[in-house]
């Protein structure tokens, strides 16, 4: 195999092991940082795959890492909701948001959609190497490079609309972030800017955290004591977004 290659294998089976464990603390509720490792290798599985679309072998291993990305990313948003509740004081809201997190985790557990990601995580090297063998994958890093070069592209052309849609925008950081991050020797980017774009996707992280917490609190009476402050604390994080975001944008053009 080639150098590039061989470097996708042994990180792609490197995330098989950790995913593995982070099922097995799951399971075993040994600690409070399962599923949020969980999240963080199939993140990081995804950013190796995305820009593979159509090669290697990785359409097949993507949908099934991006179906449990979906059926946890609940799970995860109500986990920031918990520690924000205990902050506050509020522990009855608190224990019935973690009720229901434990059903989550339970549900997540026993779905199909596990198995059938270990599943292709094991079959995903047999058909890399075949592909390998027939000489399919020699120009695979170019790939790479017109797949960051376009998002890049993208996010550029997001942020210079004046009627940006922050949710489209909070993903596409997100993504040529952690692409860049997945090949950081075939990005263009510089440390500055992927600092930029760090900033960038706390911001609107906590925006659209504060988003989610409002929709509930139309609906769940113990979290309506929070709409106000959560309301002025979204204000604050949309104008912080639209000066970090000015700033990402003078980085990237």
């Amino acid at each position: 195999m080639s150098g590039f290659v061989s470097n996708l294998r042994s990180e792609v089976l490197r995330l098989q092991v950790a995913l593995y464990a982070c099922r097995e603390r799951l399971q075993a509720q040994t600690d409070g940082e399962a599923l949020h490792d969980l999240r963080v290798c199939l993140r990081r599985l995804r950013s190796l795959l995305k820009p593979l679309k159509g090669a290697a072998g990785s359409d097949p291993l993507q949908q099934r890492a991006a179906e449990i990305g979906r059926l946890s990313g609940p799970l995860r948003d109500l986990e920031v909701l918990i520690d924000t509740l205990r902050q506050h004081g509020e522990h009855v809201a608190a224990d019935r948001c973690v009720a229901e997190r434990a059903r989550g985790d339970a549900m997540l557990l026993a779905s199909r959609s596990l198995p059938a990601l270990f599943r292709a995580l094991d079959e995903w090297p047999q058909e890399l190497a075949r592909q390998q063998a027939s000489g399919e994958l020699d120009d695979l890093h170019k790939k790479v490079r017109r797949y960051l070069r376009k998002q890049r592209a993208r996010l550029v052309e997001a942020l210079a609309d004046a009627e940006h849609d922050r949710h489209r925008v909070r993903l596409l950081i997100k993504r040529v972030r952690y692409t860049t991050e997945a090949y950081p020797q075939l990005s263009p980017l510089s440390a500055a800017q992927v600092r930029l774009l760090k900033k960038g996707q706390a911001v609107l992280g906590d925006w659209h955290d504060h988003l989610q917490w409002l929709a509930r609190a139309e609906t769940e009476t113990d979290l309506q004591v929070f709409e106000q402050p959560w309301r002025r604390s979204m204000q604050e994080a949309e104008r912080a977004s639209e000066v970090i975001q000015a700033r990402l944008l003078a980085a990237l053009e």
